[in-house]
């Protein structure tokens, strides 16, 4: 007898109880058509990126009820976070926010100055409330695979026969970018943007050449400038402006390049003289550090969609905090892509990754296992553009912490 088209035989499916993790073939000319789009990282040193040898299956009410409307209220927890942060001033030391910058974060924020888009990273299992791990919410990655390549994936595979036409994916990512580039367009008067980030990142280029398409996409006329290629000139009227390779001023600037850092470059004192725009707005340098877990844990104890976080200082003051578990994640203010991690248990030592962070502070955040597929263990990134659900994304690892060479798989509503 013929399995239905798109569902793999039940030996081949993993996750029956929950989500479906189901091996498919892949695409013959995947990788000429990859090179005809522009996607250039979909391997990195050596190793596949993109992965399209299984796809991860999802009920509509998985979807909407266990990802889309949590992803929705940690959102508006988050903000209500950053309305408590600016306006503290022990909270903006202990988020490490140097001092010369509390005034323009604050002014930031009340200006509601808009954010474009972010990331927020979930451990679900399909069955239980999801758990949020950390907010991506200033320089988050793997956006054209998310927005338009898995996408692509799905509609060739749909018109190939290979799944059902009755197959769908949570996933408004593109059409909500181009609109809410034409919103921060309007807010900020302009019909010109810049669009940036470092040098040899062809994984960041690619991100921002897609955001840069979007903006094409929303009428809006676009220059891209490496971070590095930046200069800071005077104007006759004794101002100060960021200023690209041909000296043309950078009113508005998506910048793929993370807020801690460039509040600690050596321009960072013109961060506050000159006119620039800068897209994500300062004030997103909260939501985008580890040291609003334990705020919003403070704030919001024992929420379904949370885990237990502390200060690491609050931890050594009242080591008692942890007695509610016996295994936990160390994790520094500004860590990413899961550099410098740390999980105990019982207070050894069990696994840990290395990196150049920690020197910032720490957090320590309750241990929740990433579930298993085929001995993969499986994260999802549920994106946001403005403050609306937008898509998910699905990163695999044979390691329990997910880093920046695990591997993407798409997704589809079935």
């Amino acid at each position: 007898m013929q399995n239905r088209i798109g569902v793999a035989p039940p030996e081949n499916r993993v996750g029956a109880d929950n989500l479906l993790r189901i091996p498919i073939a892949e695409r013959p000319n995947w990788r000429q058509r990859a090179s005809e789009f522009g996607f250039h990282f979909h391997t990195m040193h050596g190793e596949p990126y993109w992965d399209e040898s299984a796809y991860y299956q999802f009920s509509l009410e998985q979807v909407e009820k266990d990802l889309e409307d949590p992803t929705t209220e940690l959102q508006h927890m988050c903000l209500e976070a950053v309305a408590e942060v600016v306006d503290s001033e022990p909270l903006l030391r202990r988020f490490q926010i140097p001092e010369a910058f509390w005034e323009p974060l604050k002014a930031s924020w009340q200006a509601r100055q808009p954010s474009l888009y972010s990331r927020l990273d979930l451990v679900y299992d399909g069955k239980t409330p999801a758990k949020l791990l950390e907010n991506n919410a200033d320089t988050p990655t793997s956006l054209y695979e998310s927005g338009f390549w898995q996408w692509l994936w799905l509609e060739d595979n749909v018109d190939n026969g290979v799944l059902s036409r009755a197959s769908d994916q949570f996933n408004s990512l593109q059409e909500k970018l181009v609109s809410r580039l034409g919103v921060i367009r309007d807010y900020y008067d302009t019909d010109d943007m810049h669009f940036s980030c470092c040098k040899d990142t062809t994984e960041d280029r690619g991100t921002v050449q897609y955001l840069q398409d979007c903006a094409t996409e929303a009428g809006i006329a676009n220059t891209f400038v490496y971070i590095e290629d930046m200069g800071i000139a005077e104007t006759q009227s004794n101002q100060h402006v960021f200023t690209d390779l041909a000296d043309n001023p950078i009113q508005t600037c998506f910048k793929l390049y993370p807020w801690e850092f460039m509040l600690r470059e050596e321009f960072a004192e013109y961060l506050t003289k000159a006119s620039t725009n800068w897209i994500e707005p300062i004030w997103k340098s909260v939501l985008s550090n580890k040291a609003l877990l334990p705020l919003l844990w403070k704030m919001f104890p024992n929420h379904p969609n949370l885990l237990a976080a502390y200060f690491a200082e609050d931890v050594e003051k009242n080591n008692s905090l942890l007695n509610n578990n016996s295994k936990w994640v160390h994790k520094p203010l500004f860590s990413r892509e899961g550099a410098n991690i740390q999980v105990t248990e019982n207070g050894q030592s069990v696994y840990q990754t290395d990196g150049p962070y920690g020197e910032e502070g720490m957090i320590i955040q309750a241990h929740h296992t990433l579930p298993s597929y085929s001995d993969n263990y499986t994260l999802i990134g549920s994106w946001l553009v403005g403050d609306e659900p937008a898509g998910i994304s699905i990163r695999e690892d044979k390691s329990p912490i997910t880093q920046d060479l695990s591997r993407y798989l798409p997704h589809i509503i079935l």
